[in-house]
């Protein structure tokens, strides 16, 4: 390593840190203040650095390349509101546990509270929202700093990732120099540990269960005679053991799509796909009452999943012990991997060849069965048959990025079970529409494989921002973009029956009335108009903004007839109850 000055070598020696633990991916946003720490990231050749423009979409942006890789991901900026603006995106790393090292420049003491400019309280900013926050100083050149910037990035690294991951924040105040001009400084001190190896590493102390916990977890299943696997949105890779404990028990696998559970390699011959659609029938919700529940990940979005888990007896796998049971009535939490817990629970279970209950499963796979055709049946244009479309087209590896409000739910409801290998992923942490085309464009940026956009143009209009990275950057990014007049989630809530009809159209849904057109050409993709199944098909094949233009009201309609559509067809599985 060789030191610029006395305020990059520092700095050089932070990013040379965490590059030997392992990260390879930045945000950097423009700034005079943070140049010394943009301008070292962008230098390493080990990590790829992205500019972008505006910090909220930055934030997102580095959001999303972690959670597309699982990795920790650096976003750096400069000093006041600039910083303020990361809040968003901290808040959705911490609630969806998603590893960001927030890297904020800031004046050094002798400027703060004088009235200088771009100077705001920045200790402790973004509070409770980060695992750690760290006031990072001023010192000298030499070795004792050299050693304490080494140290504090390996902790932020490891304390990023470490349990159940999320942000940390590390606030540097620096001095001038804050232009990269060379100054004589004696390279040795500042030199790392020998053959790369990080400065401090750390050993986790493994999370595979015990076997008195396989043990536990094994009566419990035995004693249960209709049970069910609940898989919701989680960072583990757990289709494939949770595909083999289904197999094992015989019960169904309610897989949430961002679980990955449901679309895959892997024997998805338990899997039920439109578990929502089938639960809101009263009928069927009534004759599938289990006796246990194992759920692993977060809790999937359904609101008629969670009524029924919250009449379940319930087993929550979760390695972060982060209590994230909103029905607050499961009876155990296993603090464990969910992978190995479910591969060693299976593999007991296999030794035991306990008899399945097969009209159990079959009654589920029946009623999921009934929903495909029913959809097909639904009249053009309608936004699950845009989305459900998708699947026969998009290829392996395809990331497709859910926007929160109507897209997550259509998709958790209608989206089928797939041999292709697609990764969902949303911001379903704080369940905000901010920052949703900037997490998808993250994703994006990460390799080879494309990434789907699925969003109204409310969330789309949000994060205009986004738009802009990708256009920057070349992303490769197919936005379909459901354009129904406003905010269509709020017509199918309570709202929209008692308030004042004017008042309601302009503050609860407001239109924008945005020609989605001189949208695309902003962002330099294509626009295409699509009505049918068929026409979003044809046009995902390449970077576009695919409009779907949809009527509110007759979109509530439709859901409901599509409900009560199933409903009545639900008779043949209800006798295999």
């Amino acid at each position: 390593m060789m030191p610029i000055n006395r305020t990059y070598a520092p700095i050089q020696a932070f990013v040379d840190e965490l590059a030997r633990c392992g990260m390879r991916n930045a945000v950097t946003c423009p700034g005079s203040r943070n140049a010394p720490i943009a301008l070292s990231l962008a230098a390493d050749e080990r990590i790829d650095a992205i500019s972008v423009l505006d910090e909220r979409s930055a934030g997102f942006v580095a959001l999303g390349i972690a959670k597309a890789t699982r990795r920790p991901v650096a976003i750096t900026c400069t000093s006041g509101t600039a910083a303020a603006n990361l809040l968003p995106a901290v808040v959705e790393a911490r609630e969806s546990s998603v590893p960001l090292i927030v890297l904020t420049a800031d004046r050094p003491p002798e400027l703060r509270d004088v009235g200088a400019g771009q100077a705001i309280d920045q200790i402790k900013l973004f509070g409770s929202f980060v695992k750690w926050f760290a006031e990072v100083g001023t010192h000298p050149p030499g070795r004792a700093t050299a050693v304490h910037f080494r140290g504090l990035a390996c902790r932020a690294w490891f304390t990023s990732e470490d349990g159940r991951p999320g942000p940390v924040h590390l606030n540097f105040p620096l001095r001038e120099p804050l232009a990269p001009a060379p100054e004589q400084l004696d390279p040795e001190p500042w030199q790392g540990r020998p053959d790369g190896r990080p400065w401090v590493t750390v050993t986790d102390t493994p999370g595979d269960p015990s076997p008195t916990v396989i043990e536990l977890l094994e009566r419990e299943v035995l004693e249960a005679e209709r049970g069910a696997i609940v898989c919701g949105p989680t960072l583990e890779p757990v289709a494939v053991p949770a595909a083999r404990l289904a197999a094992a028990t015989g019960w169904p696998l309610l897989a949430e799509p961002t679980s990955c559970a449901r679309c895959g390699a892997h024997d998805r011959s338990h899997v039920v796909a439109h578990y929502d659609v089938l639960l809101r029938s009263e009928r069927f919700a009534a004759a599938h009452r289990p006796d246990l529940v194992i759920r692993v990940g977060d809790t999937p979005t359904s609101k008629p999943l969670r009524a029924w888990l919250a009449g379940s007896r319930q087993v929550v796998i979760d390695k972060g012990s982060t209590w994230h049971e909103p029905t607050r009535v499961a009876e155990r939490i296993v603090a464990t991997a969910a992978d190995s817990t479910l591969e060693l629970l299976a593999a007991a279970l296999e030794e035991r060849e306990r008899p399945a209950r097969s009209s159990w499963l079959a009654s589920w796979r029946a009623a999921d069965a009934v929903v495909p055709p029913e959809l097909a049946a639904a009249p053009d244009p309608f936004e699950p048959k845009a989305y459900a479309a998708l699947a026969d087209v998009l290829p392996d590896g395809a990331i497709v990025w859910l926007g929160s409000s109507m897209p997550v739910r259509d998709v958790e409801a209608f989206f089928p079970q797939s041999g292709r290998s697609l990764r969902f992923l949303s911001n379903r942490g704080a369940n905000g529409i901010d920052g949703t085309v900037s997490s998808a464009v993250g994703a994006a940026l990460c390799g080879p494989d494309p990434c789907v956009l699925l969003t109204g143009e409310l969330g789309l209009l949000h994060d205009l921002g986004g738009l802009l990275v990708a256009r920057r950057h070349n992303a490769d990014l197919r936005v379909v973009c459901v354009n129904n007049g406003g905010g269509g989630i709020f017509d199918f809530l309570p709202v929209s029956q008692h308030a004042d009809p004017a008042l309601y159209e302009e503050h609860i849904v407001t239109p924008a009335g945005v020609d989605l057109a001189a949208v695309a050409s902003l962002a330099g993709l294509a626009h295409v108009l699509a009505e049918t199944p068929d026409d979003v098909r044809r046009a995902i094949s390449g970077p576009a903004l695919i409009e779907v233009r949809t009527d509110r009201e007759d979109s509530v309609r439709l859901h409901r007839e599509l409900y009560a559509r199933v409903d009545a067809a639900l008779s043949d599985a209800l006798t295999l109850a």
